[in-house]
């Protein structure tokens, strides 16, 4: 009997080496059953789809602690001291803080004695964006006479001009031809008032 399957193996075996027909045979069979027992589902698909998410709907209307249940937080029991903590935090956030200290009027790290000219916002005079300065500030809009243009100075430098303007603060937001160096280019609202201006030396302090 033995013998007899022994030899049945082998006969198998040499017709079916490494069983490379009969595994594949087997796995589509059940492939195939696979799919017949799927059509069923194929045809009711989009009605499960709807049904799941009418399903999921109503469980955040009538049960949202639930449908939102947080397993960890749920669990987490705190005690008085942390929840005083979580409190103060919270009313920390509707405070005032005050406001940062104001420092002393720090001095001039430089001074300079150079040629101080004035001009406005009139294409002749500048570009095709006149009220536009080289640090992209709009000086028609800003309507502000404390702008000033060199090319010796990085953008944003704040100085004063103490014999012409006493304390008054300039910024430095808009440069001059490139063939100007040492010079000091003033913005003006009125064109006349930038002709009275004319050329003058005076001292700047840079800060």
């Amino acid at each position: 009997m033995l013998n007899k399957a022994i030899t049945q193996l082998k006969s198998k075996w040499e017709e079916d080496a490494f069983y490379v027909r009969t595994v594949p045979s087997f796995c589509y069979q059940k492939w195939v059953n696979i799919e017949r027992a799927a059509i069923p589902i194929r045809r009711y698909a989009l009605d499960l789809s709807v049904l799941s998410f009418v399903l999921v709907i109503a469980l955040y209307i009538f049960t949202p602690t639930t449908a939102n249940a947080d397993p960890i937080q749920d669990r987490t029991q705190f005690d008085h001291e942390t929840v005083q903590l979580i409190v103060v935090s919270m009313q920390n956030g509707s405070r005032k803080h005050g406001s940062l200290p104001v420092s002393d009027n720090a001095p001039a790290r430089r001074h300079y004695t150079i040629p101080m000219t004035a001009y406005t916002s009139e294409v002749a005079q500048t570009d095709d964006t006149p009220c536009i300065t080289a640090s992209g500030l709009d000086v028609c809009e800003r309507n502000i006479e404390n702008v000033v243009a060199a090319n010796f100075l990085p953008l944003g430098t704040r100085v004063k001009i103490p014999e012409l303007f006493g304390d008054r603060v300039f910024y430095v937001e808009d440069r001059m031809n490139r063939r100007y160096d040492l010079k000091m280019d003033i913005w003006l609202k009125d064109y006349d008032e930038a002709i009275q201006f004319g050329l003058q030396y005076t001292t700047i302090e840079v800060f």
